[in-house]
């Protein structure tokens, strides 16, 4: 039993304890490999799949985007070297004293906490955070099982989903996240594992996940999560990775289509991409935050002509990043490839507001509907 300040008792399942103890194996085992090498009279080191764009692939088998084959070496062979396994060992011992006395830490606190640490202080938070991403690979854990917090805040949720949410205390407390909650619907923690989230009732029949909150909004109060039977998810942009892990593990366990609704932009494109195949950056844990099932379905290039909507030009990035999708393989389809061409063709972008041209209920009473019917899901 551990205790959070105050003397408040935190009660841990089994299931919690196992894997706070594999992930403090796993990172033992780095310090165990570099401290053997000290006793041998050999230069540390420990190797890591090298995080370089040429070594990141795409996996047509299971679609997403994981590393390859190619090692980077972590040597104390080099004065930098010798710096970066010290930073390695003091992170290390820091995540074992965090998940120890039940604390967690943003990045940027542990970015700041290093200034403690002597020679082996970080520099800069870029430094920290590729140092936890090496972690990350070589353990094949996540960061959140390392006790560490993202800055940004979490994404929201709204519908006919209730969920079994472990608190602060240790305690569980189940929610609706569409009765038991305000508008702005439930707000996703940073850690969204089977410790901490389960699913306990659904009686939703698929997702719409939104780029932006004013969609979101929209949608909540049309009522559109309650008359198609949708669990409306906010994306916040470019999604957080706990909102991927949502997304994926209701994909998954709840069986639930996830369709994208974005603005009709390149990067809007590359939201819905990270969301079905992953991240370049997070290559490692495609597997934990990608959905490639799911569906893009609007704003598209096809909707700027027929529904005729406002529209902006496309600058010099925009078409660069557009031409570049042309060779993605995640956009390698026959769908893709016509809308991005007709972008391209066009040289015009929208927006998801752009719907109100029709009126405020244009988007659920015409738009999603017949989205939605042409892609089978109403």
């Amino acid at each position: 039993m551990a205790k959070k300040k105050g003397g408040k008792p935190v009660v841990k399942t089994q299931e919690q304890l196992a894997d706070e103890a594999k992930v403090k194996k796993n990172l033992e085992g780095i310090a165990g490999k570099v401290y053997t090498d000290f006793t041998q009279v050999k230069i540390p080191f420990y190797l890591v799949p090298a995080r370089t764009k040429s070594n990141i692939v795409f996996n047509e088998k299971t679609r997403v985007w994981n590393y390859g084959k190619s090692q980077t070496v972590r040597s104390a062979k080099t004065q930098d070297g010798a710096y970066t396994l010290l930073r390695t060992m003091h992170s290390i011992d820091f995540i074992k004293e965090m998940i120890d006395q039940n604390k967690s830490s943003t990045l940027r606190e542990m970015y700041y906490i290093s200034e403690g640490w002597g020679f082996a202080k970080f520099h800069t938070q870029d430094e920290s955070d590729k140092l936890i991403e090496d972690l990350e690979v070589v353990t094949l854990d996540m960061r959140e099982d390392f006790k560490l917090r993202p800055e940004e805040d979490g994404a929201r949720v709204i519908g006919d989903l209730t969920i079994e949410e472990t608190v602060r205390s240790g305690n569980k407390r189940v929610i609706n996240c569409r009765d038991d909650v305000g508008d702005a619907g439930y707000t996703i923690p940073y850690n969204v594992e089977k410790d901490r989230i389960k699913f306990i009732k659904n009686k939703c029949k698929f997702i719409v996940a939104l780029e932006t909150g004013g969609m979101f909004d929209r949608l909540v109060e049309n009522g559109f999560d309650t008359d198609c039977d949708v669990l409306l998810v906010h994306l916040k942009g470019q999604p957080a990775r706990s909102t991927r892990r949502l997304l994926q593990r209701l994909n998954t366990e709840c069986n639930l289509p996830v369709i994208c609704f974005t603005d009709g932009d390149p990067w809007s494109f590359r939201i819905y991409a990270s969301v079905a195949y992953g991240a370049i950056k997070t290559a490692h844990i495609s597997e934990y935050l990608a959905t490639p099932s799911a569906e893009f379905l609007g704003v598209t290039a096809s909707d700027i002509v027929n529904y005729e909507l406002p529209t902006d030009k496309l600058n010099d990035q925009d078409i660069r990043a557009l031409k570049a999708e042309l060779n993605d393989p995640r956009f390698n389809t026959q769908f893709w490839k016509n809308e991005i061409r007709l972008m391209l063709e066009m040289g015009k972008k929208s927006e998801q507001q752009a719907l109100a041209k029709y009126g405020l209920d244009f988007v659920t009473d015409t738009y999603l509907p017949e989205k939605l019917h042409e892609m089978g899901i109403l």
